[in-house]
């Protein structure tokens, strides 16, 4: 079968890839669409470290082609969204409601592919750029036949992670003012998060002017090209003159790290989703802190996948959650190049892989 491997010096569309039956509390999806999140970039300019030859992708959907012993929520023919949390539901984190902390799930990948009898790791416990994948039954979360696979795939990711940002660790109360540092894939998913929470200002800022149009669409009320203006700061200030409740960095910067804390008024808390490399240090003014100011870390927008995810899915059905719009382009997974290309210059807020019907 077809996948996107990485082998520690380039990624590659290969067509001879394997793997296995599900074992118990397993599913065998076949995937129809994955959406090229940065994180999948990440891994292969080393800014994610991560043990290869790997499969990569973690943000897709398609149907249910197998199940294991013990699996009752999902079956043969449904349709499902996949998260990357592999929770074990056990633990002391899992039964409090904090599955992405599970002790479990992280930094264990499985190696469930193989390629000429050599074992090749799976990304984030997910390789969604295979035609077919094994994931942990907490993985598939059965969704409506209505919502298109490449919209589909999104939510496992890039919305869960954005608007789970701005509902599940932010909290952002209606009334509350929100910038979002950085309009991408997932900056657009917090814009609309906080559209949901009823956030009256929402200040998207981003250094590509042709954003401002889709960031507005997803529920930005103004937008600061920051490649036009001497002082983002400043300039953000002229729109809330007291700072902000809530200000979210999903670029990876350092310096944009610094720009959130500073642009926050009293109360206010700085939530981190953009991921530097690993070593990276941010610095801020400690006394600033002391007008009871927060810097939140955030892993998967805080998220409960089997709940959260249905919820989105719902969401988009009423309307009120916009995901074809994220879907700039989709490419068969033979273009893969072009796509990680597009994604690096910012051609695209998210790109989608597609395996055919």
């Amino acid at each position: 079968m077809r996948g996107v491997i990485f082998d520690g010096r380039q990624p590659q569309v290969v067509d001879d890839l394997e793997v296995r039956d599900p074992g118990p509390g397993e599913v065998l999806v076949g995937v129809r669409a994955a959406g090229l999140c940065h994180s999948d970039l990440s891994v292969v300019d080393g800014t994610i470290p991560f043990p290869v030859p790997v499969v990569l992708g973690h943000e897709g959907a398609g149907v249910v082609e197998g199940v294991g012993p013990g699996v009752r929520h999902v079956a043969c023919g449904d349709h499902v969204a996949l998260s990357t949390l592999a929770n074990c539901g056990a633990c002391s984190d899992c039964d409090l409601g904090r599955p992405t902390m599970c002790r479990s799930s992280i930094g264990r990948p499985g190696r469930p592919f193989s390629r000429a009898g050599k074992p090749l790791f799976n990304f984030a416990s997910n390789s969604a750029f295979a035609e077919r994948t094994v994931v942990t039954a907490v993985q598939a979360v059965k969704i409506h036949t209505d919502i298109p696979f490449a919209s589909a795939a999104l939510i496992g990711c890039g919305v869960l992670t954005g608007v789970g940002a701005a509902l599940n660790r932010a909290r952002i109360a209606a009334g509350d003012s929100v910038v979002v540092i950085g309009a991408g894939g997932i900056g657009l998913n917090v814009v609309q998060g906080a559209r949901i929470a009823g956030a009256p200002t929402i200040v998207a800022v981003d250094a590509n002017p042709a954003k401002e149009a889709v960031a507005r669409q997803f529920g930005a009320t103004h937008f600061v090209d920051a490649s036009a203006v001497p002082d983002t700061t400043a300039a953000v200030k002229e729109i809330l003159p007291t700072g902000a409740d809530h200000a979210f960095e999903c670029v990876g910067s350092t310096r944009l790290i610094r720009q959130a804390v500073d642009l926050l008024d009293r109360h206010g808390q700085a939530v981190l989703l953009g991921v530097p490399p690993a070593t990276a240090e941010a610095s801020f003014l400690v006394s600033s802190m002391y007008l009871d100011k927060s810097i939140l870390g955030c892993r998967y927008g805080s998220s409960r996948p089997q709940h959260d995810i249905a919820l989105y899915a719902e969401l988009y059905r009423a309307g009120r959650l916009l995901l074809d719009e994220l879907v700039t382009a989709t490419y068969p997974v033979e273009d893969f190049a072009k796509a990680a290309d597009d994604a690096y210059h910012g051609r695209v807020a998210r790109g989608v892989l597609t395996f055919g019907s």
